[in-house]
């Protein structure tokens, strides 16, 4: 299926007068627009196409899904029928990941690491909505208040987690699939709370959006393993954030590159 297909099959599947489609040739996106809430979304289609490859019809009921749950949320906004503050939580991207909706209107952001940024979303059950100025103000909240919501909700999620061992070194995965997986990595006491049972190096992986992995390295293959494993998750997730992983020392995490059949070397470019 080529993106061609793949643009007319996504409007044939969601027929609504409100939709207004356009297929953007030059950059292989699909560009939807409801026209009564007077926003939309874009849709990278050789990304879809890749998964339809892969998954078949799966990937594509996944983003029919999506797409429907996105628009809800916008309406719901237009309507003034927001969540409250126990519906926000902090997500984790790359740092390459836009700072601003396709509206132009700026994301609420904070600075996190040299790989990766904090954003905010307002969770409306099915999926959630990362949140720009426009939302912010219809929170009525500020910033600071946002954020600290966000890390008050944060420290809410569970934190249980499923051990491995590889190559004598340990390795613990968090996988609740509540799309907020990656974002236990700010969570500080469970940091804390893991590095006491590590007895090697302490490591921490947000590949993607949907899982968090834990590393006691022992020996120098556990870095190996950790590359490939990291590299693997990110490869196949849904919502790539870095394919790096963090040391965790001193209750601070340092980006790493990892060599084959070497120790990590420290970024350079550390914020």
């Amino acid at each position: 299926m080529n993106s061609t297909q793949l643009f007319n099959l996504l409007r044939e599947r969601l027929p609504s007068r409100d939709l207004e489609w356009r297929y953007d040739r030059e950059n292989n996106t699909a560009n939807i627009r409801h026209i009564k809430v007077g926003k939309g979304l874009t849709l990278d289609l050789p990304k879809i196409t890749s998964r339809y490859e892969t998954t078949g019809e799966e990937a594509l009921t996944e983003i029919i899904y999506t797409i429907n749950e996105t628009f809800n949320a916008m309406e719901r906004e237009a309507e003034g029928n927001l969540p409250g503050g126990e519906h926000i939580y902090p997500v984790i991207r790359s740092t390459s990941f836009p700072v601003e909706s396709n509206e132009g209107n700026r994301f609420i952001t904070t600075e996190h690491t040299a790989e990766t940024r904090i954003y905010y979303a307002l969770d409306t059950g099915a999926a959630y909505r990362l949140i720009d100025e426009n939302v912010l103000n219809s929170l009525s909240l500020t910033e600071d208040q946002l954020k600290e919501l966000a890390r008050f909700q944060v420290k809410k999620l569970k934190t249980a987690v499923k051990e491995d061992h590889v190559a004598g070194n340990v390795f613990y995965f968090l996988n609740e699939n509540d799309g907020y997986d990656a974002s236990r990595i700010l969570n500080e006491t469970f940091l804390k709370e893991m590095k006491k049972k590590i007895t090697g190096d302490m490591t921490v992986s947000v590949p993607h959006q949907d899982v968090l992995i834990i590393g006691d390295i022992r020996n120098e293959s556990g870095y190996d393993v950790l590359a490939q494993m990291a590299m693997s998750f990110f490869t196949n997730g849904k919502v790539p954030i870095t394919s790096l992983s963090f040391i965790y020392e001193n209750d601070e995490l340092e980006p790493i590159f990892i060599l084959a059949k070497n120790r990590p070397e420290e970024e350079n470019d550390k914020k």
